[in-house]
């Protein structure tokens, strides 16, 4: 965890689709120089079709736009919906692991799970939110409970080199990475003149930091965050997560904690999108509830948010759950908070959340048919615990990024070459 601490950010809540598509939509249309985006899924919907033009607006004024898409959630998609994006300037990416042994592919669960924007390296949105129409609270009994963040300031620059990075070490084609380089260079000249220039208000500072996580040199750093976050929490602790299926280091901790005091709350998924999600979770409650931890289960609709919050200060938020998908093998990025105001109003949004819309678990309710779920317990939990390690025995660290053209344009291919495990 050597990442640095940026104080003087500014930071906004965005709570589900209809506050952060309004709010990024906005930002992107205003942008000067350029546009980074990363994204899991994106689907030719309403959503989907409202960025696609967003980005094509801004790519016609000559701003240059990069967009990133994991090809596992993009495949809903079609060829023309991206090929219309590549037409007009924008410059659109898919992340794929690179296939193994007879063109097989073996690490198809390392996944580009991260959802970044940012633009003229000034403003950066970061959670977990995806471009489609389920992420809109009028879609419905299946429309998702989610969150981000908007963010001015020092991190933000953090944020803008993880996307170079990313496109940088993506492309093993020495012109187009020089070209990258020397318009990353291009664009820091351009924002120091501009804050030369137009010095940005004063604002209450607010410590941030970027914590990421892939699989070369950023393996845990994550899950390091939450763990000295659980272990040092005095008061409180609140982690609401989709997918909560942590680490056994993890899991010992919120119980000592919640033995040395702390009032420890989880909010997990009471409607999930997937069952087979809520099934895993349950396989931990009787071990939490017995050591005093609280579970309560959103179930108003599919909760998809990925935050937490410990004491009075301390907070994160990005789109890291608590799984071994995004402990273990997907890349993903998440902004831990220093703030006091910031916390509160986290704080208070998930209590009302509770209050309105969750049901505590009770021990009698894990308890019913214990005896003949105990060894599935046993099995499920060993099973997914190790696999990580399982799949870590196939080809893991060579995403590739292939480059979609129209037909004008053929698509390139390139490869992410990171330190092998």
């Amino acid at each position: 965890m050597n990442e640095p601490w940026r104080a003087g950010n500014e930071v906004e809540l965005l709570i589900n689709g209809e506050a952060f598509f309004p709010r990024v939509f906005d930002s992107i249309r205003k942008a000067r120089r350029e546009v980074l985006i990363e994204t899991f899924i994106i689907r030719d919907d309403e959503v989907g079709k409202a960025l696609q033009q967003t980005l094509m607006y801004v790519a016609r004024r000559g701003v240059h736009v990069e967009i990133t898409i994991d090809a596992y959630g993009g495949n809903e998609a079609s060829a023309a919906f991206f090929e219309a994006m590549a037409d007009t300037g924008v410059h659109v990416h898919l992340f794929e692991p690179t296939r193994h042994l007879f063109n097989l592919r073996l690490n198809v669960f390392r996944r580009l799970h991260r959802k970044l924007v940012v633009v003229d390296n000034e403003v950066a949105f970061i959670g977990g939110i995806n471009y489609c129409a389920d992420q809109l609270t009028s879609f419905g009994e299946e429309a998702k409970q989610d969150y981000s963040m908007r963010l001015c300031g020092p991190v933000v620059q953090d944020i803008h080199q993880a996307c170079l990075d990313l496109l940088h070490h993506g492309d093993s084609k020495p012109p187009r990475l020089q070209r990258l380089k020397k318009f990353a260079a291009s664009q820091h000249d351009a924002l120091h003149k501009s804050h030369h220039e137009n010095p940005p208000e004063k604002q209450e500072s607010v410590r941030a930091l970027l914590a990421i996580r892939d699989n070369g040199l950023h393996k845990r750093d994550i899950e390091k965050h939450y763990l000295h976050a659980v272990n040092t929490a005095k008061e409180r602790l609140v982690l609401a997560h989709a997918y909560f299926f942590p680490s056994y280091g993890l899991l010992r901790a919120l119980r000592n904690a919640a033995r040395r005091g702390v009032n420890v709350t989880l909010i997990l998924q009471g409607e999930p999108d997937m069952p087979w999600v809520r099934l895993c979770a349950q396989l931990l409650y009787g071990y939490l509830l017995r050591e005093g931890v609280k579970i309560y289960e959103y179930k108003e609709r599919p909760f998809h948010g990925k935050l937490a919050l410990a004491d009075r200060h301390w907070a994160t938020l990005g789109s890291s759950n608590l799984d071994p998908l995004s402990l273990s093998l997907n890349l993903e990025a998440n902004v831990m908070i220093d703030d006091e105001a910031f916390n509160q109003h986290l704080f208070k949004h998930l209590r009302t959340l509770v209050q309105e819309h969750g049901e505590p678990v009770s021990m009698q309710v894990v308890k019913r048919s214990y005896w003949w779920r105990m060894p599935l317990i046993f099995l499920s939990f060993h099973f997914l615990r190790h696999f990580p390690v399982i799949a870590g025995w196939f080809p893991a660290h060579i995403p590739k990024l292939e480059r979609v053209g129209s037909q004008k344009h053929l698509w390139k291919k390139s490869h992410y070459d990171q330190e092998r495990a």
